[in-house]
């Protein structure tokens, strides 16, 4: 069952975190949301895992982080063997080609350009909830 795991975001912006927040709040989203502030943030959860936590049900992924990039995060996630198969979806402004077919490459599982509208973001928030924290079979917890 997914509903008590978290969903991680990983996420720069204190305006995008409240955002989200807001946005699965107003979607009724059960799962709880673990922020990571940058890249670095978001790799500390690494021994985390190893360690017991549980992993999340899905990786809600900036590109644009400070400390360490999105892509350098993503390729770490996908080479561990505790995380490798969670799914993760970058949420970036960025529409470049080049961290597109990044993305892709190191096993990204959607790549969602981030809308600016409350509303838009609403609908973003509602199509992960249905999709990866309910119809989705999840890669069991430890």
């Amino acid at each position: 069952m997914s509903g008590n795991r978290p969903i991680l975001l990983v996420e720069d912006n204190p305006m995008d975190v409240d955002l989200t927040r807001r946005a699965f709040a107003k979607r009724h989203i059960a799962n709880p949301l673990a922020v990571a502030r940058d890249g670095e943030e978001a790799l500390d959860w690494l021994p985390r895992w190893e360690a017991g936590e549980p992993l999340p049900v899905v990786i809600l992924l900036d590109l644009k982080l400070p400390r360490v990039s999105g892509l350098e995060v993503l390729r770490q996630f996908k080479a561990h063997p505790l995380c490798s198969r969670i799914p993760v979806v970058v949420l970036t402004t960025s529409r470049e080609d080049a961290d597109v077919a990044t993305a892709y490459g190191l096993g990204v599982n959607s790549y969602i350009v981030k809308p600016v509208e409350f509303e838009k973001f609403i609908e973003v928030a509602a199509q992960i909830d249905l999709y990866w924290c309910v119809l989705n079979q999840n890669v069991p917890s430890h």
